[in-house]
């Protein structure tokens, strides 16, 4: 099987590190295996780190821990140069960067809770799907 290319929106790695239950710290734990990639860009990875330190909880999660998960995420990740800049195309311009990134590697989906925010992507070729859909999609729960 082909890897799938897809953009995890931050609000999955926020639950996937709040978490050890659920499709988001599923998704987490499969990173880096021959299921799936994820594409990255240097404005995604720094929304990366700057929520994931206003956000978890840093009694936990020191800044050298989530320095580590992050060049995890460097490593692994298919670098991506956007090229492509429509904004605004959604309705949270926040967002059009995850999108522009999702463009530009050709990523089939774009992995959030927040489908809503990525209504029109469709007419791109890109699907805004949930974690529980997309692991379904890739053959079901570990």
């Amino acid at each position: 099987m082909d890897k799938h290319l897809v953009i995890l929106d931050t609000n999955i790695l926020i639950s996937g590190l709040k978490s050890k239950k659920g499709r988001s710290y599923e998704l987490l734990q499969r990173l880096g295996n021959e299921e799936y990639k994820i594409a990255i860009s240097v404005p995604l990875v720094l929304e990366y780190e700057a929520v994931l330190k206003k956000q978890l909880d840093r009694a936990i999660f020191t800044d050298n821990d989530i320095n580590d998960f992050l060049n995890y995420i460097c490593k692994i990740g298919e670098k991506t140069k956007i090229y492509y800049l429509w904004r605004p195309f959604l309705k949270d311009a926040y967002d059009d960067h995850v999108l522009e990134v999702a463009f530009s590697a050709k990523c089939k989906y774009i992995i959030t809770y927040n489908v809503k925010d990525f209504k029109g992507t469709h007419s791109l070729g890109i699907e805004a799907i949930t974690p529980y859909e997309f692991i379904k999609r890739i053959g079901g729960t570990k």
